[in-house]
């Protein structure tokens, strides 16, 4: 299997389909125990715990966002099978803690306390015996989509070189690279194709999915006609810049040309979907200032007992907002003050300057929460590229391309780079989370938002990006 587009975001079909199957055994898991609980009498259940089919949707619906927030469905999951489990564990267990609370603030929905504990031991068990089926499966060839690339130089390279781990070739297996005309070869000649038969033959007789056109110079390099053959016969073939976008959610900035933003899908932009995204952003920074607000109040009294009842709790400093605007963005203080006498310095790992208070809300990104101020006023949103500082903007726009990019879209509170990619403060971190911004800009929806909204309780929890 491979990807599908769902809002110009592109899912793991495999995935996809795991999280439908998943919903539908969230729900017989209801069903299995209302029945076992009243020996199936449905008289009895439709008594004591009324029509069965909405109570079910909600069960299914809020432990199946639990899911989608511990990150089970991250196609780049690389914790094994243990991992998975501890995530389902506390998935579940945060989905029931969850139930109970809509119970408890609208009774007319509880299932009851027999039916509640068997369906979720039934889900819990259906849901472990899928997911160990579900990683048996995905790695067998039948699944995996067979490509070769066409092209075998720089750029054909960079395949094998950020491609790798086996986790990065789930989806489709790489045959070989089919060389043309004129070109260096810079792979493996172990993995070039014969090249006695035309192209189109060769991929017919090797019963080829999918062509990767990572040609280094297209003008007079690719075989047109082939290729047109292909295409016609129903065999995809896309050019080496979408696919990494597919298979690595991110768009790589070194062989990326200002054409391939011209003439691809993306950037989408309408006035509705504005004010959508905008409802959204009020209305989740409330409810997040409405859980969270006991946590900034213990924060702010730990600052005060390490560092004096005098020292400052906040700060203010200038970012880069939407279009290159500048604003100043609030936040917990981490680090010592006055940590910038000699200037403005990338924060690091095990970084000096940061108090012991600071590095557990560096951790768990409390620091961040009173950016929620921000986004009421409307200088950020919930979602989207990290803010950076003029000076460091100003240095990165003269060495990276496309870098101002980023700054089509507000800068958020969490987004894409932060989910994917690990902390970092330099300039080649820049670069890396870069091409998970542009992706974001790129294919930004309010499906997206919701994704990346649901997925940063995962970073909070497990500690993944930053």
């Amino acid at each position: 299997m491979t990807t599908v587009r769902i809002f110009r975001h592109h899912v793991d079909s495999s995935f996809l389909v795991l999280a439908l199957f998943e919903v539908l055994l969230l729900c017989a898991a209801v069903y299995a125990a209302a029945l076992i609980r009243f020996q199936g009498d449905w008289h009895a259940i439709a008594d004591s715990v009324g029509v069965l089919l909405p109570k079910a949707i909600l069960f299914a619906a809020i432990h199946w966002l639990g899911f989608v927030a511990l990150g089970l469905y991250l196609p780049n999951l690389r914790d094994g099978l243990n991992g998975v489990v501890v995530r389902m564990m506390v998935s579940i267990f945060a989905g029931t803690v969850l139930l109970v609370l809509v119970y408890y603030l609208v009774p007319s929905a509880f299932l009851g306390r027999g039916v509640l504990a068997l369906a979720t031991a039934f889900s819990f068990s259906l849901l472990l015996i899928t997911r160990m089926l579900f990683y048996r499966l995905i790695g067998t060839e039948r699944l995996r989509a067979r490509v070769m690339v066409l092209g075998a130089g720089e750029h054909a390279s960079s395949i094998l070189q950020r491609m790798r781990r086996r986790s990065d070739q789930r989806n489709f297996r790489l045959l070989g690279f089919y060389p043309v005309v004129g070109e260096q070869v810079r792979v493996d000649p172990e993995m070039l194709m014969p090249t006695g038969m035309p192209l189109s033959a060769l991929i017919r007789n090797q019963g080829i999915d999918e062509v990767v056109v990572a040609v280094d110079d297209r003008r007079g390099g690719v075989p047109v006609q082939d290729l047109l053959e292909c295409r016609l016969a129903g065999i995809s073939v896309i050019d080496v810049q979408t696919f990494f976008e597919r298979e690595s959610y991110k768009i790589l900035v070194d062989m990326l040309k200002p054409s391939h933003l011209i003439f691809s899908d993306g950037f989408a932009h309408s006035m509705i979907t504005d004010r959508l995204r905008r409802l959204m952003d009020v209305v989740f920074s409330l409810l997040l200032l409405l859980v969270t607000w006991p946590f900034m109040l213990l924060t702010v009294l730990a600052i005060k007992l390490e560092d004096g009842w005098r020292a400052p709790v906040l700060y203010l400093q200038e970012r880069v907002g939407v279009f290159g605007h500048p604003y100043n963005v609030i936040k917990f203080r981490s680090m010592i003050p006055n940590a910038e006498r000699q200037g403005a310095q990338w924060a690091q790992q095990n970084d000096m300057r940061v108090t012991r208070v600071g590095n557990i809300i560096r951790k768990y990104r409390i620091d961040e929460l009173p950016q929620i101020l921000n986004v009421l006023r409307g200088d950020m949103s919930f979602v989207g590229p990290r803010p950076e500082r003029p000076v460091f903007v100003d240095d990165l726009k003269g060495k990276i391309p496309f870098y101002n990019e980023r700054h089509l879209v507000k800068p958020g509170i969490t987004g894409w780079a932060q989910l994917n990619y690990a902390y970092g403060a330099s300039e080649k971190d820049s670069l890396e989370k870069l091409q998970y911004d542009l992706y974001y800009v790129k294919n930004r929806s309010l499906l997206l938002d919701l994704i990346i909204m649901a997925q940063t309780v995962e970073v909070v929890l497990f500690g993944r990006g930053r």
